[in-house]
């Protein structure tokens, strides 16, 4: 498989993709994903079209496409259950996958530095606003934090 990938990503970069969805199509036809290999092939012709500077209307929808066939096989073969985590499990996950300590949740949230920690060991809960600031901050749905 390494061998594949290399002679993709080498052709990826030596050729250009068309402007037209009906030419994209020619390139690769967008159709259901059936395995991993099918999902990695899809999400490198995504890379591509996204690294283009200016595309057209036709590369646009060709991605969007492809996005939507990515977004179908990964909801059915790599989701992640998540019902049995709780919103402030979800808090430490995203503040450790950015490197953000105690006192830097409490200056985002404008609460004096000791809430930070005491939100994180669960003696005050979130508010409304707070779950608003996290939601913006971290690009998540504000029901994250309300589990």
């Amino acid at each position: 498989m390494p061998a594949i990938k290399a002679t993709s990503k080498a052709i990826s970069k030596a050729k250009t993709l068309p402007g037209q969805f009906n030419e994209l199509v020619k390139e690769m036809l967008p159709r259901a994903i059936s395995d991993d290999v099918h999902n990695e092939q899809t999400i490198e012709m995504i890379d591509r079209l996204m690294r283009l500077a200016s595309p057209t209307k036709g590369q646009r929808q060709y991605m969007e496409t492809l996005v939507q066939l990515v977004e179908a096989y990964e909801a059915k073969h790599h989701s992640v259950d998540t019902s049995n985590l709780s919103g402030l499990d979800s808090l430490r996950h995203l503040m450790s996958e950015s490197s953000m300590n105690a006192s830097e949740l409490a200056r985002l949230l404008g609460t004096h530095v000791s809430m930070g920690s005491k939100i994180l060991s669960g003696e005050r809960s979130l508010t409304i606003e707070h779950i608003k600031k996290l939601a913006a901050r971290f690009h998540v749905d504000p029901g994250l934090f309300i589990v």
